[in-house]
């Protein structure tokens, strides 16, 4: 008797393919006042592959991605125009060739882009209409409202890309925090009760339409291609 294949397994959502929830518990989020907040913690997150500042300003607590050189205790500024590296200012009132990180996509979002471990952008130029563009991490630029808000300076945990995970199981726990599938393997190299394209016969791999209202099972190969046959 055949089982359920994992594209199945991950979609019924047992506790095999699942994230844990206690690695979300901290939303990236901007707070809706300004003036002077202090670092209260740096917090490891599972979820997240830079360390997270927990701060405080008046009553509020937010969380954002830790900068370079941050410690607990810290004065940063929210609104303003003192440019300093963790202060949190409007796209408008930063520099040309500051970098940035956290960057709001609308204003008053919180902070969408630019939120992995050692990223920045770079703010390339001031346009009109209150625009500004900036240069990512890939060079390509794009441009923003000058009323969202971003963080000065460059995420902390720069190296973590340069560091191995030494062990398959380091590795495995990882991913399975973030509920990435990990390994990927080669669905030829399956055993046929694990996935359509399995078996020890017929490795001769050729493409294979699946139709549009199939279930998930036989949800495999190209699906919902827009022509099939070759090219005249």
């Amino acid at each position: 008797m055949g089982k359920r294949i994992i594209s199945q397994a991950r979609g019924h959502g047992s506790l095999t393919y699942q994230a844990k929830k206690k690695s979300f518990i901290y939303k990236i989020q901007y707070p809706q006042g300004e003036g002077e907040a202090e670092i209260q913690k740096i917090i490891h997150s599972a979820a997240h592959s830079a360390p997270l500042i927990k701060a405080k300003l008046g009553k509020e607590i937010f969380f954002i991605p830790a900068f370079n050189n941050a410690f607990e205790g810290q004065k940063i500024m929210v609104g303003g125009n003192e440019i300093k590296d963790g202060n949190i200012l409007m796209l408008k009132n930063i520099p040309v060739s500051s970098n940035v990180y956290n960057i709001e996509r609308n204003p008053g979002d919180g902070g969408k882009i630019i939120r992995t471990s050692g990223s920045f952008a770079i703010v390339s130029k001031k346009l009109e209409n209150n625009k500004v563009s900036l240069i990512m991490p890939n060079k390509k630029e794009v441009i923003f409202d000058g009323n969202c808000r971003a963080t000065l300076g460059i995420i902390a945990g720069g190296g973590r890309v340069l560091k191995p995970f030494m062990t398959a199981g380091r590795k495995f726990y990882k991913m399975k925090t973030r509920n990435k599938l990990w390994p990927r393997t080669s669905a030829v190299k399956m055993n046929i009760v694990d996935h359509p394209f399995g078996s020890g016969r017929g490795k001769r791999i050729k493409s294979k339409i699946a139709k549009r209202n199939a279930p998930a099972g036989a949800k495999v190969g190209h699906l919902r291609p827009r022509r099939t046959g070759r090219r005249k």
